[in-house]
């Protein structure tokens, strides 16, 4: 082999060498926490998906409850027909909650690895931004899972009730007792929903002050 031809192996190794190197370049913290919370987004596309579709059934369910306290015993039947169609509909909200959670799950499982991330930027402003971004996130996670139980508390408050219109016997003390029940825990998801709320545009704003200071554009 002549000098020439191994001259010119050398070279394409050479830059061979420099293509795989470039390709495994480690990423930056900013490149890594961009990943981390661009795929967040991706996590909560399903959570976000169920949003009308569950307000759509409240909303019918609580349609139903109102035709049914305008009914009088004597139409027991309609009551009847109208508790089980109530109760199939608390189901499938329940299915919808599951979905929601389910997907706020996947995207706790994604957020997580930034805490690896957060507190090696050069930045010190873009440190603290991660650190409070991190923070923010962490408290939405908890609010979600207190929405959770509050409102899987209430579905269940729902179909006792329903169950309980179609008891012909029932002491009426007995059903406003569970009424009353119902509204305090629709109370308190209500709160909890006001709480995750909040957090959630508490995180989307740190995440936008994030983007900026760091220099990248976001996906939503």
């Amino acid at each position: 082999m002549s000098l020439k031809v191994k001259c010119s192996l050398l070279l394409c190794l050479s830059v061979f060498i420099v293509i795989i190197a470039g390709c495994t370049k480690e990423k930056t913290p900013v490149e890594k926490m961009y990943g981390v919370l661009e795929r967040v987004v991706s996590a909560e596309k399903v959570f976000e998906e169920q949003q009308n579709p569950l307000v759509t059934l409240e909303k019918k369910e609580k349609e139903i409850y109102d035709q049914i306290i305008k009914l009088g015993m004597k139409e027991y039947d309609q009551i009847v027909k109208l508790s089980d169609e109530a109760v199939l509909l608390a189901d499938e909200r329940k299915e919808l909650m599951e979905k929601e959670t389910n997907s706020i799950k996947e995207s706790q499982k994604e957020f997580i690895k930034a805490r690896d991330i957060k507190d090696k930027f050069e930045d010190p402003a873009l440190t603290k931004l991660a650190n409070e971004l991190y923070e923010i996130m962490m408290e939405r996670y908890k609010a979600h899972d207190a929405l959770y139980l509050e409102y899987n508390e209430a579905l269940k408050n729902d179909k006792e009730l329903y169950g309980m219109f179609k008891n012909k016997n029932l002491p009426l003390e007995d059903l406003e007792a569970q009424v009353t029940k119902l509204n305090e825990t629709y109370r308190r998801v209500y709160t909890a929903n006001e709480k995750f709320n909040m957090l959630t545009e508490q995180y989307n704003d740190k995440k936008l002050s994030f983007y900026k200071q760091a220099g990248l554009k976001s996906s939503k």
